[in-house]
């Protein structure tokens, strides 16, 4: 699967078969967020494998809108220290996008929960013993898409390109 591909047909998964990843594929994706770009190539991450069933639950469970991820084979929580980076949000996002993208190209589902700011994210650290001055930007749940929840994600649209694109100034056609 090529990248514009891989960007146009992802969709967030979030209903999985029981089976269990490759260890191979999860080191795929694991290492296509260590080649996201950062700023001044600080690369501000920190990734925490989330393979025990007890400690997924247990996150899902502290989440608003993450229940979905006792359901997931593995979960990645992505951690970025603001003191590492000018912009260590940015950095964390681009670094999640980067896993989301290469689990859809392996063949998983993949969904991000978002827990940047969010009013779990001092729960899900205290679970997860991530120190205090780090942030929990994402967590991302993965596993083999179940085959209905596909084919249903895949009837989402986007807008069009007009309805979203200025020329030199906001609003300018």
């Amino acid at each position: 699967m090529d990248a514009l591909e891989a960007i146009k047909s992802r969709r967030s998964i979030r209903k999985y078969k029981r089976e269990p990843i490759p260890e191979g594929l999860i080191f795929e994706i694991l290492d296509a967020g260590r080649w996201a770009p950062s700023a001044g190539n600080s690369q501000p991450w920190h990734f925490i494998l989330l393979r025990d069933d007890r400690v997924r639950k247990d996150v899902a469970e502290a989440t608003t809108y993450g229940k979905f991820l006792t359901d997931a084979p593995i979960g990645i929580a992505v951690v970025i220290d603001p003191k590492a980076s000018t912009h260590p949000v940015e950095d964390g996002a681009i670094t999640t996008q980067n896993m989301l993208l290469a689990a859809h190209a392996l063949g998983l589902g993949a969904c991000w929960i978002g827990s940047y700011g969010s009013v779990y994210e001092e729960k899900v650290k205290e679970i997860l013993n991530i120190p205090k001055e780090k942030r929990l930007l994402s967590i991302i749940s993965i596993g083999f898409p179940e085959e209905s929840y596909l084919k249903s994600s895949l009837q989402k649209t986007r807008r069009e390109l007009r309805e979203i694109l200025s020329i030199d100034k906001y609003g300018a056609v």
